[in-house]
């Protein structure tokens, strides 16, 4: 099976190509930078070096949330083009899922996002018989409640670097992972992880993993009802 696999939902871009589950070909540019202008040309420089078309390819594999809302949605909406345009199979991972994936840690894994305030977008994994299982589904959380709700040894992986002081204090047995091998998303363990998930079964009703509701939605729903519709219609 070939794969394209790509990433946008913080900072990182990172994009991969690969074939049954080696890699051929993978980039990743950690640099604040407009991922509308960017992603593209990182697709048709990949898929180039490695000498495939897009008609080659199998399935698109998409980090799908949660993160930058507007990073999410440039990487959903290109993967739901491109896989609706070229007829192929489209799978979407949780993007905290793909930070997990990156440690092989026998203990409980804890991918974290920063939410701002103090909040953060986490979940808590576990590697079990070579599967990667949710044992807190992600969510949008306190970092406080978060900690206080981790009863097990756990190393911490992701946008953590803000938080290490508040997690020793409640947790001083973790281990807190300063690698970015580990803390930034991998195109190529995107890959691997979506050639073992299950494609969506409708391409056009596959949406982001926000978790939170933009701003703009939530004052919105301050002086509105939920069935008054949605507020982007209203504006």
């Amino acid at each position: 099976m070939k794969i394209l696999a790509f990433d946008t939902s913080n900072q990182t871009l990172a994009v991969a190509v690969l074939e049954d589950q080696q890699t051929i070909a993978s980039f990743q540019l950690n640099r604040k930078m407009n991922h509308s202008l960017t992603l593209m040309p990182a697709i048709e420089h990949i898929m180039k070096m490695s000498g495939l078309a897009p008609k080659d390819l199998d399935r698109i594999v998409v980090a799908k949330g949660p993160g930058s809302y507007t990073g999410i949605r440039i990487a959903v909406t290109t993967a739901k083009t491109l896989a609706d345009t070229l007829k192929i199979e489209l799978v979407g991972i949780s993007s905290l899922q793909l930070l997990a994936a990156n440690t092989r840690d026998a203990r409980f894994i804890v991918p974290i996002m920063d939410a701002r305030r103090n909040n953060v977008y986490a979940g808590v994994y576990q590697w079990k018989n070579g599967q990667l299982n949710p044992i807190i589904a992600d969510n949008h959380v306190s970092l406080d409640i978060l900690l206080n709700q981790i009863k097990e040894e756990a190393v911490f992986v992701g946008e953590i670097e803000k938080f290490v002081e508040q997690i020793q204090a409640v947790l001083p047995t973790a281990k807190i992972e300063t690698d970015d091998r580990v803390n930034l998303p991998s195109g190529i363990t995107l890959g691997q992880l979506g050639e073992q998930a299950e494609p969506v079964k409708n391409i056009q009703e596959f949406v982001p993993a926000y978790l939170k509701r933009v701003e703009a939605e939530e004052k919105w729903l301050q002086t509105h009802q939920p069935e008054d519709g949605n507020y982007v219609e209203k504006i």
